[in-house]
């Protein structure tokens, strides 16, 4: 019999939270939708009902990612795209969001080249590796031109125009050994999250586009209403949007995350601004990115 060594680790996701489109299974052309069915069938979905999170598929996600740098030299991205997906089922229909790690990867790799000090990226990624893996995302762009990622990803803060396509009502927030109740797995981890449908996502980011660029035309939340929009118009109008605060809910601790209502919070800032008070519309604003910001301001803590 072969020996097949097994290594369980006590890893967490990092500090990240995410901003993710499912779409309903007849969206993707042959042969994506046969994979992806087959995939389903096999696996199962990662949440069966709108309140359970896929908080074990992303950690199951983090350690694949983490076992690709083990006993081989590390690359800057891998050398094919991910076959794997998050997984919903609700209401009978299946609902895919691809991992798209490759993809992603050299979305990642962009922001560490202009966010990081130049020494440090040279440390990490030699220029030639750089290099080599730019011109490899060039010649993919030129035969995919409308590829576009279904998961964006924030690390140490949920920026407030992640917040846009939610109501209060979409907010789901599972308290640790609840997680993954029902399902046979462990459930040790918390978890929130906002889960809404497409239709009432664009609905929101437009309306709220709409009142912030007649109150503040050059606002930097009005840049984001419209990159967010713009980024959902690239889905199928029946998908499913989800921000789910991922890693961040070990940084924020339970109170802090029961306590939570920054959606409501922004939704009660534009129906001020709608109503023309500016005055009410500004504080609201502000402590809500105040609030982040002192989340954001952990990451250089020790």
């Amino acid at each position: 019999m072969q020996h097949v060594t097994v290594v369980r680790t006590s890893v967490l996701p990092p500090y990240a939270a995410h901003l993710r489109v499912y779409e309903p299974l007849a969206a993707y052309p042959e042969p994506e939708r046969a994979h992806w069915q087959a995939y389903a069938a096999e696996r199962g979905p990662d949440a069966a009902e709108a309140g359970q999170p896929v908080a074990a598929a992303v950690l199951e996600e983090q350690r694949a990612a983490l076992a690709e740098l083990v006993g081989r030299t590390p690359r800057p991205l891998p050398e094919r795209e991910s076959e794997r997906a998050f997984v919903r089922s609700l209401d009978g229909v299946l609902y895919v969001c691809p991992w798209a790690t490759r993809l992603r990867s050299w979305q990642a790799l962009e922001e560490l080249r202009t966010g990081a000090p130049v020494a440090l990226v040279d440390t990490a990624l030699p220029p030639a590796t750089r290099e080599a893996a730019e011109a490899d995302r060039e010649r993919w762009r030129a035969e995919h031109p409308d590829a576009r990622p279904w998961i964006l990803t924030s690390r140490w803060e949920v920026p407030v125009r992640w917040f846009l396509p939610f109501g209060e009502e979409d907010r789901c927030f599972v308290p640790a050994g609840a997680a993954e109740e029902g399902t046979g797995r462990q459930g040790e981890k918390a978890a929130l999250f906002y889960l809404t449908p497409m239709a009432q996502a664009r609905r929101r980011v437009a309306r709220a586009y709409r009142a912030l660029r007649e109150a503040v035309p050059e606002g930097e939340l009005v840049r984001g209403a419209e990159r967010i929009g713009r980024w959902l118009e690239e889905f199928h109008p029946r998908s499913l949007v989800e921000l789910d605060y991922g890693g961040l809910v070990h940084l924020l601790g339970p109170e802090r995350l029961l306590a939570d209502r920054s959606a409501g919070e922004l939704e009660d800032g534009l129906r001020a601004l709608r109503a023309g008070d500016a005055a009410e519309a500004e504080r609201a604003y502000e402590e809500l990115t105040g609030r982040w910001r002192r989340v954001l301001a952990l990451r250089y803590a020790n």
